[in-house]
């Protein structure tokens, strides 16, 4: 199995982490491909809880190389913070981390233009990480690229033009400070002293270890959902979080991928601002977000909670062309009397065919449910599939005839051992 790619199927906060780390133990090397340091993946081993915001999941097996690729944006801070974390708990990155040499850094000017811009009335609700700017400036090609720091020249000239630039809009549009550009360069060349020696063509590393056999998980971040070309735009993040995303993002072929793994919440969750027509503003939304503890691993902030919702998960499964997945946080819905399932959208009094992407529509179209009942039992102990109770085996049987999909891992719990593994 060369490349496994695992997607967020849904909002993103799937609990991707946890299933990293699962699966982790038997490949060779964990690949993260696109986000930056908005995203959280908490992974739980016994007591301790870690989470990760750019080193992907598989970094607390010792036997995995992972990596950090080309579409990745990097925050030097986010990142140096996070090694000295590991390394604080006793968990070794030496010869075990790889970070692409054409991967974007995060500026001091683009978070401070993130939380300008998020105090605007028509806010998307970012984490204010800076991600979407340092995105602008990629594709505006002026971005400032880890291989940029080994020339100090070419690191001054690059910035010099840029800070110019970002200067003009912060004092004469935003009413704010200029930046020092000297004090920068010398901050990222004292970055670039630290995470030299982890810097590589992490491309032609991970081709190479493909064709040679060795078995690679490719990590999103955020979900499908969220892709800002296929998710629910403008309320989106600014990379490629499908399963495409992952082959521009880590400078690997089609060809390499062998499956795709759709990671799927058994309810439904969303971070920010943008239409979400399963939410549950009410006594039951709490409910699971109070059980389910939905709060956002990055920014502590509440997420939105909501009923499952079938007709974008379609839409997901169809972009991704994922083939197995895997149901997350089921022991959540333990207390439920009735759990409901949306089935299809009306708008107009039309039922839709298809997921609207437009947000005219999606806003204002009316969920279609269909009700089950709940098992009232605690799932968190149960290990085999046949132990399940049978309204939690039907719930389960649902999602898989709806999507079409098989469930392949049922997860009843945030540790790695509370998981029923299905043949």
């Amino acid at each position: 199995m060369p490349v496994q790619i695992i997607v967020g199927a849904q909002w993103g906060d799937e609990g991707k982490g946890k299933i990293v780390d699962m699966l982790a133990e038997n490949v060779d090397i964990v690949a993260r491909y696109q986000g930056g340091a908005n995203a959280g993946h908490t992974v739980c081993i016994g007591p301790k809880e870690y989470i990760l915001h750019l080193i992907p999941s598989g970094i607390f097996h010792p036997s995995i190389t992972c990596v950090i690729g080309n579409g990745v944006v990097i925050d030097p801070a986010a990142l140096m913070s996070e090694i000295d974390q590991l390394g604080t708990a006793g968990i070794s990155i030496d010869n075990r981390l790889l970070i692409s040499h054409n991967a974007h850094l995060i500026m001091p000017y683009h978070k401070l233009l993130d939380t300008i811009r998020e105090q605007a009335p028509n806010r998307i609700g970012t984490t204010g990480r800076g991600i979407g700017p340092a995105y602008i400036d990629k594709f505006m090609r002026v971005g400032i690229r880890i291989v940029d720091l080994l020339d100090r020249d070419v690191l001054a000239r690059k910035l010099r033009s840029n800070i110019e630039e970002k200067n003009r809009i912060l004092t004469q549009v935003y009413g704010e400070t200029k930046l020092d550009v000297d004090s920068l360069i010398a901050e990222y060349q004292e970055f670039d002293k630290r995470i030299d020696p982890y810097v590589t063509d992490t491309a032609d590393y991970l081709n190479t270890a493909w064709k040679g056999g060795r078995s690679i998980i490719a990590e999103g971040a955020q979900g499908a959902l969220l892709d800002v070309d296929h998710g629910t735009y403008p309320f989106v993040t600014s990379s490629s979080p499908t399963s495409g995303g992952a082959c521009t993002g880590l400078g690997i072929p089609p060809t390499a991928v062998s499956s795709i793994l759709g990671i799927v919440k058994a309810y439904s969750t969303r971070v920010g601002n943008g239409p979400f027509p399963t939410e549950q503003e009410n006594e039951v939304g709490e409910r699971l977000r109070k059980s389910g503890h939905e709060f956002g691993a990055t920014t502590g902030r509440p997420r939105r909670c909501g009923w499952l919702d079938m007709v974008a998960l379609r839409y997901s499964m169809t972009i991704n062309g994922i083939e197995q997945i895997a149901i997350t946080k089921l022991d959540v819905l333990d207390g439920f009397d009735e759990i409901r399932i949306c089935t299809g959208y009306e708008a107009n009094g039309k039922r839709l065919k298809t997921f609207p992407t437009d947000l005219q529509t999606l806003a204002r179209v009316q969920p279609v449910y269909e009700s089950y009942p709940g098992w009232k039992q605690e799932l968190s102990g149960i290990r085999d599939y046949k132990d399940l109770p049978a309204n939690a085996q039907r719930y389960l049987e649902t999602i898989a005839s709806l999507t079409g999909i098989p469930i392949r891992i049922v997860s009843v719990g945030p540790r790695r051992d509370q998981t029923i593994l299905l043949s």
